[in-house]
């Protein structure tokens, strides 16, 4: 037996075949679909997915004012940020949000679910969301991708 035909293969980023891919976030619950995107942003729904290396796809997020919170999640939930001042803690609810920056909260959820690193910064910046339905990335050719059918 050759033993020489059993090499593990791992990609860099010479081998990394990334593409655009196109998701609609109309109707899609938050968390379920962030947590979609960041597993295409890391690339490990591919055969040759190496930890190390930033093999994912690039991702195009559509329609993230029509994004679902289910329960009491519009109102109960809190982001939390702060200016830097003293006493400069503020608070928003997903309601303030989406009315004010309809693009953060699919942002904050992806970048929540991504590595805390280098790369994972790197994997963030594939990342392109936008409130309503058209994008400047037409003449990549995403690929639109259904992500309740994605396993």
């Amino acid at each position: 037996m050759n033993t020489l035909t059993y090499k593990t293969i791992s990609a860099n980023r010479k081998t990394a075949n990334k593409k655009w891919v196109l998701v609609d976030a109309e109707n899609q619950s938050l968390g379920r679909l962030a947590s979609e995107v960041a597993s295409l942003l890391r690339g490990k729904y591919k055969t040759n997915f190496t930890p190390h290396v930033d093999c994912g796809d690039y991702v195009v997020v559509i329609n993230a004012e029509k994004v679902l919170l289910t329960g009491k999640k519009k109102t109960d939930k809190v982001y939390v940020r702060h200016t830097g001042y003293p006493g400069g803690q503020r608070f928003a609810t997903p309601v303030e949000m989406l009315r004010r920056k309809p693009c953060f909260i699919i942002e904050h959820a992806v970048r929540g679910m991504l590595p805390k690193t280098i790369l994972g910064r790197q994997m963030f910046r594939n990342l392109h969301v936008f409130a309503g339905p058209e994008h400047p990335y037409q003449a990549q050719k995403p690929e639109l991708i259904n992500v309740k059918d994605l396993k």
